[in-house]
């Protein structure tokens, strides 16, 4: 990947629009993004990293994620473009973060939403691909073919991300490859092993508790029925063992089984026959009963004769009557309408008297005896005359309501008014306080933009201070460790002096040892002389024994000098480190270089919020000038509505007041002549209606009456009285016809039944079931017995036998479970590092301690040179602490010393250089993890500024080693060394109204 191309504005410290020509730098390879702490150097990458993935890490982590600038004025953008190359093309990212603007209409701010599109340079130009955020991070995904994550470790080595990966314990350093190298299958992978393992212990368990359960059943089954035997007397201990004992016990409950089956038939067979003769004595007994009842029953029924011949003589006269039922009831219906109708046309024909008393429009009056006709007339000329009074009499009783809405519209006019007034007011004082709070507003923004510079004195002077006192602690560590490291040296030197002196001693002893053993007249064994004259006296020997006892001394005296200067130079390396941190100043000079920072960030931060609360007092107060602006034009329209509509009420109450005379005439009111017209209406047409309904009901009277003589003529009646009496209702008739037509069924069915009863020659006296009973009784106990008996055996082998095949089958089982149960369990502790893995590596970490060796391989390559062959990074598997996996430590060996010593022993130049190589070892292995993708443009923004001169020499050799090939490589620092050896530069300043902006490019001559 290459970036080519890099615009900024308003975005961080950056208001106007900032372009970076990348391009410009490649001849060059290396280029410095230099400028004053503070000044915005790391918001260049921050853009990069928000225009590729939408995120920046830095503000992320805080909670906080200001991105847009605090410079800018709200109606001005905030837009990042990022232009870059890969192998699949030339792209451009266009993104906006979410923030405040001003509204289009009606004042205020409103929210603008997060943007981003994604283009393609083509040969017709840039072509859009993607310009929704989730399709442009999926574009982006295949582009790039590396994660945020990933992103910034190979791509942007951004400030404190060296030493993080370099000095984490295990914990950190797997989490942070885990997402690098996304080996979390790994882990599934592990939980679903242990979630099988699980699951089979648990369903191993509940079978092994199962066959238990039916074991104990049948065992209790066994017990309660007493089916042990001679098994009784034996304990088994094995589940197959006490499977066979309760198959014995099955075989003589299948023997009891049989047994009760043959007691059981026999009492069934006897129960039978004695039933058998009980039921043929009960149905004799039976048949004498019903013999009697007959008798009776035929003696009651021929003493109602004379009563059924009366009713029948009753139902033939009233079936007779039925056909003039309903001539008889018109007649009578007609006659009282008759009577009813006259009376009511007297009662109308008295009402209308007033009617009769006026006049019609052609001025003929009413007479007594008019007929219907006159009457409907006079209703209807009376009617079409009230017509026009209705709607002058509905605008009459409105007067009230118009008298109210003039007064609400009078009102509404007044108040419109008064509120225009009140709102023009308003509007006038309000510019004036917005330009004044704005003024101040200004002044505690610019004295809060220096928060951030504030906050980084203060983390500076935090720092020295803490390494002005690790200077006072390490200072007296060190004197006490050199002075160790003198004695233990002198120790040593006494040792090996003692050690030379034995050793001398042994070579002087071996002379006397020789003259012992030296013979007269036989050859010497060092000259072979026969001769001896002046053999060597054999004085104070030394042994070996006292030889190795010196050695050993030496040893240890050696060991306690070599340890000696390890701690010596391990104090002295932190002791370095600390007075870098102190940057020279004591523990005074710190503590009140600190309390001055701290003061000015808190008066700095005090400044800010103030700045935001103004800020909001000057948003809320041009809320309040929009809101007066959109109320007093509603006020306008309010007023003129207002007075539109007092004209218009005006107006309808003169037109209706005129209506209202015309309809009212010479009357009260309108309604009074109206109600008066209705009243007369209403009695003529009521008197028409009675004459006419009268009439009709004569005429109907005459028709029944000469229907009825007649049908009375052509009956079996002599006159209407006659008729009328022989009426009887349906109901009666019916009842009568089935109680006659029931007496002769039941006079049939008594003979019958008494002819057959008599045909079978029972006895007279009744039949004794007594004895027979007591006999059927006592064979339906003996059965039930029987029967209980048989069932509960039965019941027994069935549930023994289930219980025991169950048991078995569960326990054959149970042993294929524990078998597969077994081999999981295995797999799982292998995956997850337990049981003989002493390492405690899991299957992941087991992975990642693999990409680990080839991350310390390739950091190596750069670290032999960086550090003159001294330092090597290694790979430990060694055993963590509490609990921690293995197999993920970095230790790093000194070749001095011939040891290894934990990475924090380092001095603060020897980590950022193992820091560095590490980095750039893990961006390798990460591209080639990611398919091998070639990155043209590389960015490292860390502290040069710890480094001393050598070894930034060592830093800028291994930069200028990583822009071979054609790659290009930014590097951030405001150490003006770093200034003097590169050349090529880009410098960010802050101008005196607060933000920054960024200085033409200068390049290597």
């Amino acid at each position: 990947m290459q970036l080519h191309r890099l615009e900024i504005e308003g975005f961080g410290p950056f208001r106007e629009r900032q372009s970076i020509d990348f391009d410009a730098f490649a001849d060059d390879g290396i280029f410095l993004i230099a400028g004053r702490t503070g000044a915005g150097k790391s918001s260049i990458l921050d853009a990069v990293c928000f225009g590729l993935y939408g995120g920046v890490p830095r503000y992320e982590k805080g909670g906080e994620k200001r991105l847009r600038s605090d410079h800018s004025d709200p109606d001005e953008i905030t837009e990042v473009v990022v232009e870059f190359s890969t192998v699949a093309g030339r792209f451009r990212v266009t993104r906006s973060p979410e923030y405040q603007r001003p509204a289009k209409r009606g004042g205020g701010l409103t929210k603008q939403a997060a943007a981003v599109s994604l283009e393609e340079l083509t040969d017709a130009g840039w072509v859009g691909r993607a310009a929704r955020a989730v399709d442009v991070g999926n574009e982006l995904n295949e582009i790039l073919q590396l994660t945020q994550e990933q992103f910034l470790q190979v791509i942007l080595l951004a400030q404190n991300r060296f030493a993080d990966f370099l000095l984490a314990d295990s914990r950190e350093r797997q989490s942070l490859l885990r997402r690098l190298f996304g080996t979390e299958r790994f882990a599934d992978y592990q939980a679903r092993f242990d979630e099988r393992r699980r699951a089979a212990e648990q369903a191993l368990g509940g079978s092994r508790a199962t066959v238990e359960a039916r074991l104990e059943e049948a065992e209790r089954i066994v017990t309660e029925v007493e089916l042990w035997g001679d098994d009784a007397d034996s304990a088994p201990e094995t589940t197959e063992a006490r499977i066979d004992v309760l198959r014995r016990a099955i075989a003589r409950a299948d023997y009891r089984v049989e047994r009760f089956g043959t007691e059981r038939a026999a009492a069934e067979k006897a129960h039978a026959a004695a039933d058998a003769a009980l039921t043929s004595l009960a149905e004799q007994r039976q048949a004498q009963s019903d013999r009697d009842c007959a008798r009776r029953a035929l003696a009651a029924l021929d003493a109602q004769a004379e009563e059924i011949a009366d009713a029948t003589e009753r139902r033939d006269r009233a079936r007779a009557a039925d056909p003039l039922r309903t001539l008889i009831t018109a007649a009578s219906r007609a006659s009282a309408a008759r009577a009813e109708a006259a009376q009511l046309e007297k009662a109308a024909l008295a009402a209308a008297a007033p009617v009769r008393d006026g006049r019609t429009r052609s001025g003929a009056a009413l007479r007594d005896d008019a007929p219907a006709a006159a009457y409907r007339d006079f209703a209807s000329e009376r009617t079409r005359e009230s017509g026009a009074w209705e709607q002058a009499a509905e605008l009459e009783a409105a007067a009230p309501q118009r008298a109210s809405e003039l007064a609400s519209a009078q009102t509404a006019a007044a108040a419109a008014s008064q509120s225009l007034a009140v709102l023009d007011s308003e509007r006038e004082s309000l510019p004036a306080r917005i330009a004044e709070l704005t003024e101040v507003r200004d002044t505690a923004r610019r004295a809060g933009d220096r928060l951030d510079s504030a906050a980084q004195a203060v983390a500076l002077a935090e720092k020295q201070h803490a390494g002005a006192r690790d200077v006072e602690r390490l200072s007296t560590d060190v004197a006490a460790a050199a002075a160790a490291e003198s004695d233990a040296s002198d120790a040593h030197a006494r040792a090996q002096a003692e050690l030379s002196r034995l050793r001398r001693r042994r070579l002087d002893g071996y002379a006397g040892e020789l003259a012992t053993a030296l013979v007269d007249g036989e050859p010497c064994a060092v000259c072979g002389s026969t001769a001896h004259p002046a053999p060597a006296e054999h004085a104070d020997p030394v042994s070996a024994d006292d030889i190795e006892a010196a050695e050993a001394v030496r040893d240890a005296a050696a060991l306690a000098e070599r340890n000696a200067s390890k701690l010596l130079a391990e104090r002295t390396a932190e002791l370095a480190a600390a007075v870098e941190r102190s940057g020279g100043l004591d523990v005074v000079e710190a503590h009140d270089r600190l309390a001055e920072a701290a003061a000015a960030r808190d008066e700095a931060g005090t400044a800010a919020a103030r700045a935001r609360e103004l800020g909001d007092q000057v948003e809320q107060l041009q809320r309040d000038l929009a809101d007066v602006e959109q109320r007093r034009a509603s006020a306008s329209e309010a007023l003129s509505a207002s007075r539109t509509a007092l004209s218009l009420i005006e107006q309808r109450i003169a037109d209706a007041d005129e209506t209202i005379a015309q309809a009212r005439g010479e009357h009260d009111s309108v309604a009074h002549r109206l109600t008066e017209a209705r009243r007369q209406i209403a009695l003529a047409t009521a008197a028409a209606d009675a004459i006419d309904a009268h009439a009709a009901a004569v005429e109907r009277d005459r028709v029944a009456s000469d229907e009825l003589t007649e049908a009375v003529e052509d009956s079996v009646f002599d006159d209407v009285t006659e008729a009328q009496q022989a009426l009887l209702g349906a109901a009666d008739i019916a009842a009568l016809d089935d109680r006659i037509t029931a007496h002769a069924v039941e006079v049939k069915k008594e003979r019958a039944l008494l002819l057959d009863l008599e045909m079978r020659m029972l006895p007279e006296e009744p039949i004794d079931l007594a004895p027979a009973e007591q006999t059927a009784r006592q064979a339906r106990d003996a059965w039930q017995d029987s029967v209980d008996a048989d069932s509960r055996a039965r019941s027994v082998q069935r549930s023994l036998t289930a219980t025991v095949d169950s048991a078995a089958h569960a326990h054959e089982a149970s042993a294929e479970q524990a078998a597969e149960f077994e081999v999981l369990r295995g797999l799982a502790d292998a995956l997850a590092g337990r049981s003989g893995n002493t390492r405690k590596m899991n299957l992941e970490t087991f992975v990642l301690a693999a990409e680990l060796e080839e991350i310390v391989a390739a950091a190596n390559l750069r670290l032999h040179d960086m550090s003159d062959g001294r330092y090597q990074l290694r790979h430990s598997d060694a055993l963590a602490a509490r609990g921690a996996a293995s197999g993920l430590g970095i230790v790093v060996f000194d070749a001095f010393t011939g040891q290894t010593r934990p990475a924090k022993s380092l001095s603060g130049g020897e980590t950022f250089l193992s820091s560095l190589a590490l980095a750039l070892g893990l961006a390798e292995v990460v591209t080639a993890r990611a398919g091998g993708i070639r990155l043209d443009t590389l960015f490292i923004d860390e502290g040069f500024g710890s480094l001393d001169a050598d070894t930034l020499e060592t830093a800028m050799r291994t930069l200028d080693e990583l822009r071979q090939g054609g790659r290009t490589v930014g590097v951030i620092s405001h150490v003006e060394a770093m200034q003097e050896q590169i050349p090529a530069q880009l410098t960010v300043r802050a101008v005196p109204d607060g933000h920054s902006v960024i200085d033409a490019p200068r390049h290597a001559s």
